[in-house]
């Protein structure tokens, strides 16, 4: 089985959630670019328009997670975890109005993981 290149606490699986019974299906993005930067933004399934050059990571909660291909040079030999804590993020996700942002907590893949990362794909 390959290991999965993103995963969620259970925090943030709580918020995605409450988030996903007031909006419906959900998917996650990762730009590096304005607003939050580095900070994974969540939007209504199909209301954020993928790229040509967005790449598919995997699901987290059952939620599409892609990354802008110049950020996942950043983060291509990482684990990406997807937390939730109190603040006021300055991006348009989902969670802001509850107080609430997502971030991006990383840790370096070990090389058996790195042998069996599950390969991206394009986003489609």
């Amino acid at each position: 089985m390959p290991v999965e290149r993103v995963s969620v606490t259970e925090a943030a699986a709580e918020v995605i959630d409450r988030l996903r019974s007031e909006h419906g299906e959900l998917m996650f993005h990762l730009s590096g670019g304005c607003c939050d930067g580095s900070s994974p933004m969540c939007f209504p399934l199909g209301e954020f328009r993928l790229g040509g050059r967005d790449l598919y990571l995997g699901d987290i909660h059952g939620c599409g997670f892609y990354m802008h291909a110049d950020q996942f040079n950043y983060y291509e030999n990482c684990h990406t975890i997807v937390d939730v804590v109190e603040g006021r993020g300055a991006s348009f996700s989902l969670e802001i109005p509850l107080g609430l942002r997502f971030l991006i907590r990383s840790r370096i893949f070990t090389d058996a993981e790195m042998a069996d990362v599950r390969p991206v794909t394009a986003a489609t």
